[in-house]
């Protein structure tokens, strides 16, 4: 798991949320595939960031980039702030968290997608 595993699931996360969000209050093909498309890019960042890593470390890390880039996304494009500086300091404690976490920014194991149906047909064999 690496840091770009991660962001890549935010993002995938983000169109799909973007996607269902559309189809559920306009409706439309686009937006329903724009939202699954999205999503199964989540399944398949999430399998690849779990391989070789724990649950633990992975949702830790997922929630905190999540956090961030949507933090961003409300300051860049809605123009939002917090009412309180003290909530800017909570920010600066999920970057330090994520710091703690020390992932690389690259994964240096090479993913290998497992396979469906590795126990049926070891069974069939037999």
């Amino acid at each position: 798991m690496s840091y770009l595993d991660i962001g890549l699931l935010t993002i995938a996360e983000i169109i799909g949320d973007f996607g269902y969000k559309d189809f559920a209050n306009n409706g439309g093909i686009t937006n329903f595939m724009v939202g699954t498309g999205g999503y199964v890019g989540v399944v398949y960042f999430l399998i690849r960031s779990l391989q070789g890593s724990q649950v633990l470390l992975v949702n830790a890390a997922w929630d905190g980039i999540s956090a961030l880039v949507e933090s961003i996304a409300a300051i860049i494009i809605l123009g939002e702030r917090f009412d309180d500086p003290y909530k800017y300091i909570g920010v600066i404690f999920i970057i330090i968290g994520l710091l703690f976490l020390k992932l690389p920014v690259v994964n240096p194991h090479k993913f290998i997608f497992p396979q469906f149906f590795k126990e049926t047909f070891s069974k069939l064999v037999k």
